[in-house]
């Protein structure tokens, strides 16, 4: 058995921890600074996003809005878009699952590999 504390956890803003990782999933525990973000993004796999401590505004592209404290849990479907907006300084846990997921770069071939960014910058902007 492994176990954290999570309220002790030592984290620094801007730099991940992975608490756990394996094939199954990979848990990670990260803090944002009052009145930061983690901007418009997604992850390749399920990923659950708890607070842990401090007040966030989550949002999705697809204009939804959840603001919650300690204790909120949220999903997101694979390759879902959303960002998190920390209104005070907050303390997150990330489960991703199944790790890594479907398009995860770690799951590429090198050739897929080479021209990630450029076919990542086509599905930003759409078809010329």
């Amino acid at each position: 058995m492994k176990s954290w504390d999570l309220n002790a956890v030592d984290l620094r803003p801007h730099s991940p921890s992975i608490l756990s990782n394996s094939d199954a999933a990979r848990v990670i525990a990260l803090e944002i600074p009052a009145g930061e973000s983690l901007q418009d993004h997604q992850v390749h796999e399920r990923a659950w996003v708890t607070v842990i401590d401090g007040e966030v505004e989550v949002t999705t592209a697809g204009g939804e809005r959840v603001s919650g404290g300690s204790g909120l849990m949220l999903e997101f479907a694979p390759g879902e878009r959303h960002a998190v907006l920390a209104h005070t300084t907050a303390r997150l846990l990330l489960l991703l699952a199944p790790w890594p997921g479907d398009g995860h770069p770690g799951t590429m071939s090198l050739d897929d590999k080479a021209t990630v960014r450029q076919r990542a910058a086509a599905q930003r902007t759409g078809p010329t």
